[in-house]
Parts: structure tokens; sequence; C-alpha cells
């Protein structure tokens, strides 16, 4: 996607004399609140278990480097993967994916729902105000389009209201990169935060994960008596090397087997183009439900995840009985558009620790 042939913003700009308009969404993105805020945001473990364990913010730059080194491999547009790297998380609540799931389930009991990508829109759409021109960031087309098309298509039938997104076209490589890497960065960093929480063992991985284990029967012999922790870290090092150069080589091979030139045959390819080959996928599979058996559902994990889910049913209830409540920006939002959907928005700009805030000045304890 070369930035000349960008479909431009929706207010239209002068062009800056020295950075394009990739550069610039880049900049507005990470000066942005939202962005921000990510910092206070879960990955996966609440900072109760450690200062150094991945929030959103980190996550965030892991897989912005991760897909900035594969867009520079594939001959990528590496300002605009950059974009929307950086931007790809901005809709999350607080409270990590669980968070997400119970605003989901709050709003479907007004028949509506909870999307962290379709928040990331209103987000760089609406609730950033940095500007006296237009409200919003005013990012460029493909920026926006990418910020709701990069993990999953919509159907146009269904979500009329992204009608100009090109919904019956796939996204252009450089936003369907950032699924893949996306899925590669949580993976390996789980493992690593797992193990550092010591929820995850070595021998536990390494049974779990047979590439994982092949890497450290390697590292055994070229360094005996190296320290558990070392080896751990020398595997994982292994295995994201070993994701990302198969995440290369698979999507090159694919993009030739097609005979994929253009961005216009990328968009109308029946399938997405940018993803690992068969047996690292297989592989990146078993990872996962290792993951999901092991770690998202462990008992330490679950239990502080419900009580804090139990802080956003309430406060979701206590704004929706009480809009005045809500601050003025959000109380005059709530005068266009139905309560539930301003008070999800609210609560979904949270960090973790406003939420917290909010919780015990409304309800103690």
């Amino acid at each position: 996607m070369r930035v000349e042939g960008t479909q431009g913003r929706r207010y239209p700009e002068a062009l800056h004399p020295y950075r394009n308009d990739y550069e610039r969404d880049r900049d507005r993105i990470i000066h942005s609140r939202a962005f921000r805020r990510l910092e206070n945001k879960t990955q996966v473990f609440t900072r109760r278990y450690s200062d150094h364990f991945r929030n959103r913010l980190t996550h965030t730059l892991e897989v912005a480097q991760i897909s900035r080194t594969v867009a520079q491999m594939l001959g990528l547009n590496t300002d605009l993967v950059e974009a929307l790297a950086l931007v790809h998380d901005v809709g999350h609540p607080p409270l990590g994916h669980a968070g997400e799931a119970e605003l989901d389930r709050l709003m479907r009991a007004h028949g509506e729902s909870f999307d962290h990508n379709l928040h990331a829109l209103r987000v760089v759409e609406r609730f950033e105000q940095k500007y006296a021109a237009f409200p919003g960031l005013n990012l460029t087309f493909e920026v926006r389009e990418g910020i709701i098309k990069h993990s999953r298509d919509y159907p146009a039938a269904s979500h009329p209201e992204l009608a100009e997104y090109r919904l019956a076209e796939l996204p252009p490589l450089e936003a369907q990169l950032i699924d893949a890497a996306d899925e590669i960065a949580y993976n390996c960093a789980d493992l690593d935060d797992g193990y550092e929480a010591k929820l995850l063992t070595l021998p536990m991985i390494r049974a779990g994960v047979p590439r994982f284990d092949r890497f450290c029967r390697t590292i055994d012999k070229r360094h005996p008596g190296a320290k558990e922790k070392l080896i751990f870290n020398e595997a994982l090092k292994r295995l994201l090397d070993a994701l990302v150069t198969d995440l290369i080589t698979a999507t090159r091979a694919r993009l030739q087997t097609y005979g994929v030139r253009s961005l216009n045959a990328v968009r109308s390819h029946p399938e997405r183009l940018v993803s690992l080959g068969a047996r690292l996928a297989g592989e990146n599979r078993q990872l996962k439900r290792f993951l999901f058996t092991h770690l998202y559902s462990h008992q330490n994990v679950n239990a502080e995840r419900k009580t804090l889910l139990r802080c956003i049913r309430r406060l979701f209830e206590y704004y929706l009985a009480r809009p005045r409540r809500l601050p003025d920006f959000y109380f005059a939002q709530s005068q266009q558009e139905p309560v539930h959907r301003i008070v999800c928005d609210y609560i979904a700009g949270m960090t973790d620790n406003y939420l917290l805030e909010q919780y015990r000045r409304f309800f103690g304890g």
C-alpha cells in the first residue's frame, strides 16, 4: 500500500513538509490519550503479580517490533504497518479480554454488542479531542480500515455503518500482518509471563510444547549446567524467531504461488494471505491450547478476574441508572446516543486503576 495511493482523510489537510501521511498517523496515535492509557490496562496479569509483566502498552510495542521486521522482509509499507500496530489495541477495555467479554454481555442485554475493534474506531473518530478543525484524530482511510479489519471481516449486511470500509474486500497486506504478529507476540509473551508468575513450570512447558522442548534439548547440550531461567529464555527466543521466520517465508511463498503482485489482487483474493505455514500454524494452535488450559484457566487468574469483572458490572449498572454522574463530555454524548452505549464507551476507556478508583468511590471496599 503506497502512501501516494491513500484514499486520504475524512477532513482534508495540507501535506506535511517532511512527514508522509502514515508517519503523521503514527505520531497522532502515539500522542493520543487512549494510547497512553494502554500502560495501565491488563494484558493477562494485573500488577498485583509483578511490575515486570506485560501490559497493553508493552504488548503493543512488541507487536510493532515484530510487524516492522516482517514488513521490511516482505517489502510492505513499514510506516503504515507501524501505525496499525500501535493503534490496534486502543479499543481494549480494562481487564483484558475478560473485560471485553463482560462489556459485550452487558451490551447484549440491550440488543447491542461490544467489539474492541469497532470501539477503537469510535475512539479515534470521536473521543480523542485534540484539534480545533475536526473531531477525532482524522486518520487516513487505510489506518481506519485496518483498525476494524486487521483481525476479522465484518458482513456488510449486519454493519451498514461501516459501508465506506470496502467490507466486500480484504484489507491490504499491511493490515493482515497485524493479526499474525499480534498472535505471535502474545503467545510468546504469555509463556514468559506465565513462567515468571510460577503458574507455568519449565517441565510443564516442555511437555506441552514439543518445539520448545527441542530447543531446550539443544541448549542443554550447548550450555550444560546453565540456569533454568537462562535455558527458558534461550528457548523462548528461538521459538519467537521460528514463528516470525515462518510467517515471512510462508507468506512470501503464498504470494508467489497465487501470483499476487498488486494491491487490487490482495483485496480481491478469496482469503487472507499473511499467515504461518501449515506446520507452524498447527504448532501455534497447540501452543494456544496449552496456554488456555494451563494459564488462562488457572484458578489464581480466574479468581482475581471474577472479582474485577464485578466492578465493571456494578459500575455499568450505576452509570446506566445515573447518567448525570458521567463526566460532562460523556453525558453530552448520552443525549445523542443511547445511554447504555455511552456508558459502555466510558468504561471501555478506563484504565484498570481508574476503574477500581471509581468502584471504591461509589461502592467502597
